[in-house]
């Protein structure tokens, strides 16, 4: 095998560790490695132990990657993987072909009804809790535009299927709590409605930044 993807509850099983130790390994990398602040601290701790398989291959080095981390966070990466003298390389966070709105607004569905009317492409609608999915999803289909409920509360298999279904166009819009979308890569996504608020600004940005990965105008509208 040329690349192995594995989480990082992985990396504490005994057997994942003895076929580890003989593998020729080049390169570890850590991807979303914001999730080593955002969860290692809460639900997640294994992120905060990621650094001790480095002792079975010393002399490989360490990638980090992430698209929202501050400053603070940065540090957080380096000092939990244990780098020792590490490159860091920061792009801006602009993203000019995306546009952010705020609408205070008395009907929230009827305003995200009526901007994904105008806008033509994939969505993804953002909710607070998995009741609205449904709602959402059953008031989109009523009008016509395909939709699927995604959340943590769904079996493998119908997320499974509601996310094959969005990456291939056959639903247009995928609508979510913020279960969906990590590590999710599809490049005409023009429009991400917020129904709520995330719990921080890094939320927020990581969920908007979905929209327009092919770099052509998207919008992002918060309701």
């Amino acid at each position: 095998y040329k690349f192995l993807f594995v989480s990082p509850e992985r990396l504490k099983n005994e057997l994942f560790l003895e076929r580890f130790k003989q593998m020729p390994v080049n390169l570890i990398t850590v991807d979303e490695a914001h999730c080593i602040s955002q969860w290692g601290y809460d639900f997640r701790p294994q992120y905060l132990e990621i650094a001790s398989i480095k002792i079975f291959h010393p002399s490989v080095p360490v990638l980090a990657l992430t698209a929202t981390a501050t400053k603070r966070v940065c540090e957080d990466i380096q000092d939990k993987l244990e780098m020792k003298s590490p490159k860091l390389v920061q792009l801006s966070f602009a993203r000019p072909k995306l546009s952010f709105s705020v609408r205070l607004v008395e009907n929230t569905l009827e305003k995200g009804i009526e901007v994904l009317s105008k806008i033509p492409g994939a969505a993804i609608w953002y909710v607070r809790n998995r009741q609205l999915t449904h709602q959402i999803t059953k008031a989109l289909r009523q009008l016509g535009i395909s939709a699927a409920p995604y959340h943590a509360g769904l079996t493998i298999a119908d997320r499974d299927r509601a996310q094959k279904e969005w990456m291939e166009d056959q639903v247009r819009v995928m609508v979510s709590t913020n279960a969906f979308g990590m590590g999710i890569d599809k490049p005409n996504v023009r429009f991400v409605v917020h129904y709520d608020l995330p719990k921080n600004i890094e939320g927020y940005y990581q969920e908007t930044g979905r929209a327009g990965r092919d770099g052509l105008a998207s919008e992002a509208l918060l309701l």
